[in-house]
Order: structure tokens, then C-alpha cells, then sequence
């Protein structure tokens, strides 16, 4: 019988009741781990933690993530630059390096812009002072309502409601639901102000696999970037990474209202990610192919 994929589910803040803390991705926690191979044995093992410093500021898991026995990680970048000392980013790349495989999702603005020394997933997440957009038309705020929110920033509807994705070909295989009427992914959960992501016009490895759309500019933005493995210079197996535009695709908010949300969330939330079932499984769909893939 295979070993259950473990799996570290890590925000970069510390816990705070009043903040996206990682109690709010609980949903995301319960499905992974209702998830059964063939013989009904659990297909994913999840430890779940907030950042935590020690004597000397580092995070005592991700600064030695290489020396642990997780197969992933799912790091939802929720600082905006103090989130990852430079030895959590050494351990985070030593743990790539060895064939860890890693998802990186952040938000609007410089939400994130810790992970920018993280090989690879530094490059293509754009901020608004570190690695910005290399196409600078995107340098302006793209969500009308909330003004406080400079670029990078996408408005794909509001929390609580779905967004209509666009499939890039040829289509990646984390976009396959063989349940869907398409066979493919067609919802994600949407949000009034999602990240910049992109992809280097060089690149091998990396690849933008689907695009959303901003419902005030009609203006289509990077929803997901997939990166391949592949042997650096020195001989390294590095492992898959995924960037997504915007960590509430994942948080339980996005995925049902009624869990409720950090008081300074202000603008008004959507209820179609409740009367339209089919999101929600795509959204799950994802998440299962995403750990899958990663995985391989």
C-alpha cells in the first residue's frame, strides 16, 4: 500500500484571529483529506500551520523544509515582504531542489512579494514594487471600487460568486474534470482583486495554462502558471511548482460565504458559488489534480 502524500498547507503571517489565517482554509484541509485512492486508503495525509519564529526569526519548518519528510507545499503568501527570512527561502529551495513540489498563491498589490528569492515562482508572480509586470500598461488599478488597492490588481467578481475561466491550448491536465459537461474546468471561485502572474517569453519550463477575465476592463489576466521539473546546472531534479493569481481560490470565504471572512474585508459578497454546484467541484477538481501533479 503507497504512502499518503503529505502535504504542508503554510501561510506567511502569524496566527491572528482578524486575519486570513490558516483556520480559514479549512475546507480545503477537509477535502484533501477525504480523498480515498482505489483501495479506500487515504490518498493525501495535511498539516495545516501559520508562520512561527524562532530565536533567530526563522520559520523552524520552512527554513529546514528540505530535511523533512513533506512531498508539498501549498505556501499562501499572505505578507507583503516580511513573510520568508532568506533562510525559510533557502529551505524552500533546497526542498525543490530535491523534487518538492510547491503551490504559491498570493493576492493584490505586493501581497507575496516575500516568495520573490524562491527559484522560479519569484519570477513569475508580479508585484507592484518587486519583479512587476514586464507589459507596464498593467501598471494601473484594474478593481474601480476599492481604491486603496493599488496594481496589481483584477476584478474577476466578487467573494462568494464564480468566475468563467478561459483554457489556454493546448490544455494542461490540471484542467481536466471528467465530470464536467466539458470534460474540463470552467469555474473558480472569483475575487475583486486578484494578483498579477506571468510567464518569462524564454522560459522552458513554465508555462501560462488559463486566463480570467476582469469584469470592469473586460481584460484578460494570468490565472495560472504550471511549471515543469527539470534538471538544473548542477544536476538537481527540481521539482513541479504552480502559481496561482490569488489565494481565495483556496480559502473557505471564497469556497462558502457563510464561514465568514477578516472584519477589513469591506466589499459586498456574491452567493453564486453556492447556487451554481458545478463551481465548486471545479474548483475541488483543481485542487485534486493539482496534488496530483505535483506529486509526479
Amino acid at each position: 500500500m503507497a504512502e499518503p502524500i503529505r502535504i504542508l498547507l503554510q501561510t506567511t503571517i502569524a496566527t491572528t484571529e482578524d486575519d486570513w489565517s490558516i483556520f480559514r482554509f479549512s475546507l480545503l484541509q477537509d477535502y484533501l483529506e477525504s480523498l480515498k485512492d482505489e483501495s479506500s486508503s487515504p490518498l493525501f495525509t495535511v498539516i495545516a500551520r501559520d508562520r512561527l519564529s524562532d530565536a533567530a526569526g526563522n520559520d523552524p519548518i520552512l527554513s529546514t523544509l528540505d530535511q523533512s519528510d513533506f512531498d508539498q507545499l501549498w505556501l499562501f503568501a499572505l505578507d507583503t515582504g516580511d513573510g520568508l527570512t532568506e533562510q525559510d527561502v533557502a529551505g524552500i529551495n533546497a526542498f525543490r531542489k530535491r523534487g518538492g513540489g510547491i503551490l504559491t498563491t498570493r493576492d493584490h498589490q505586493d501581497m507575496g512579494c516575500s516568495m520573490c528569492g524562491l527559484i522560479d515562482i519569484g519570477d513569475v508572480h508580479y508585484f507592484n514594487t518587486k519583479n512587476p509586470d514586464p507589459d507596464d500598461s498593467r501598471w494601473s488599478r484594474d478593481d474601480p471600487h476599492t481604491t486603496y488597492i493599488s496594481w496589481t490588481n483584477y476584478h474577476s467578481g466578487a467573494n462568494g460568486d464564480y468566475q468563467k475561466i478561459i483554457p489556454l491550448e493546448p490544455v494542461h491536465e490540471l484542467l481536466y474534470n471528467p465530470n464536467s459537461p466539458s470534460g474540463l474546468i470552467e469555474f473558480f471561485p472569483s475575487h475583486p482583486h486578484e494578483g498579477g502572474i506571468g510567464v518569462k517569453p524564454d522560459s522552458l519550463n513554465s508555462r501560462v495554462i488559463a486566463l480570467g477575465k476582469s469584469l470592469f476592463t473586460s481584460r484578460n489576466f494570468n490565472l495560472i502558471v504550471a511549471i515543469e521539473h527539470y534538471k538544473d546546472t548542477d544536476e538537481n531534479h527540481i521539482g513541479r511548482a504552480i502559481a496561482t493569481s490569488s489565494f481565495h481560490h483556496f480559502v473557505d470565504y471564497n469556497w462558502d460565504i457563510e464561514k465568514g471572512c477578516p472584519s477589513f474585508v469591506d466589499e459586498a459578497p456574491g452567493n453564486s458559488m453556492k447556487t451554481e454546484p458545478r463551481a465548486l467541484e471545479d474548483i475541488q477538481a483543481f485542487v485534486r489534480n493539482a496534488a496530483l501533479w505535483l506529486a509526479r
